[in-house]
């Protein structure tokens, strides 16, 4: 998140976020009768959340099939050098990858978990020489190739 002001949220926001993760198209009016808000007061509040840094992003969800991409794997890679400047490399490297949908430097056996989307195994491969076997400090990569996306999102638990 961007933290340009951190705001506190109170108990309207977090109603409008609830609702408005799921559906951006949503008309304001309709958010208001549903938190109990004029559908200006909504408004003035999305703006403020907006530029709050609360709300990242306004974006389509795209089915991957449907744009020819039937592949998604989840890799776990481990690096070699962990010092923050080959971390900051790698990080970096993976944002630039068009086909890296999410990178998590997370604890345990692995450095990262990365969510891979492909068009084929081939393409999938290609990325992995491109990307992890062509690179000395990846020491090693475990690949989970999802047979199904039984559940895929970014909507928050919001209470």
């Amino acid at each position: 998140m961007t933290e340009k002001n951190s705001p506190a949220l109170d108990a309207f926001d977090l109603r409008i976020l609830a609702l408005y993760q799921h559906d951006t198209q949503v008309p304001a009016a309709e958010i208001g009768a549903q938190v109990g808000l004029s559908a200006a007061a909504v408004q003035r509040r999305l703006k403020r959340l907006r530029e709050a840094g609360v709300i990242e992003a306004e974006t389509a969800r795209i089915s991957p099939k449907a744009v020819g991409l039937g592949v998604t794997c989840i890799v776990a890679v481990d690096l070699r050098d962990e010092s923050t400047r080959e971390m900051t490399r790698f990080k970096r490297r993976m944002i630039a990858r068009p086909e890296v949908q999410q990178c998590y430097y997370v604890t345990g056996q692995a450095d990262f978990m990365l969510v891979v989307i492909a068009a084929s195994m081939e393409a999938y491969e290609a990325f992995t020489r491109e990307a992890l076997l062509d690179d000395a400090n990846v020491k090693s990569f475990i690949t989970h190739v999802a047979l199904d996306r039984v559940k895929t999102g970014t909507a928050l638990p919001i209470r």
